[in-house]
């Protein structure tokens, strides 16, 4: 009977390797819609766990689709959430704004003014080609 052979302490098989990248890719896309700054780091590692798991595939010869999805979804989700990352920083103030306007607001009609002043602002700052990209601005 022949004994398990082990992989070397830091290394991972690579099906493992693999999985690892297309569940932290599709985790990092979730969290992009919910904490984009959360959804970029994570993308970052979904995709390092990605290119680190293809080398380890092909040595063993094993199809590298779910490394190369893994891969494909992490940058997917780097790109939204890097995207949406600068958008809140660059409305920063303007949100700012908005949630102290909300606070006070006791009625719908209330929080629907602080909606158009918030709108009012992003358009000023924000350019028109942007504003067309984005479409209508809801709550």
């Amino acid at each position: 009977m022949s004994t398990p052979v082990k992989a070397p302490a830091g290394q991972q098989p690579a099906d493992s390797a693999s999985r690892r990248a297309i569940w932290l890719s599709i985790a990092a896309l979730a969290m992009t819609f919910m904490l984009p700054l959360a959804g970029l780091v994570m993308a970052l590692f979904a995709l390092m766990a990605g290119v680190r798991a293809l080398p380890l595939l092909k040595s063993e010869g094993k199809p590298t689709g779910v490394a190369v999805g893994g891969i494909t979804v992490s940058s997917l989700a780097l790109a939204l959430s890097a995207g949406a990352t600068a958008m809140q920083l660059y409305l920063a103030d303007e949100y700012s704004a908005y949630t102290e306007c909300m606070k006070g607001a006791g009625t719908v009609a209330s929080q629907g003014e602080c909606f158009a002043e918030f709108k009012e602002a992003a358009q000023r700052k924000l350019p028109a080609d942007v504003l067309q990209m984005l479409g209508t601005m809801q709550p």
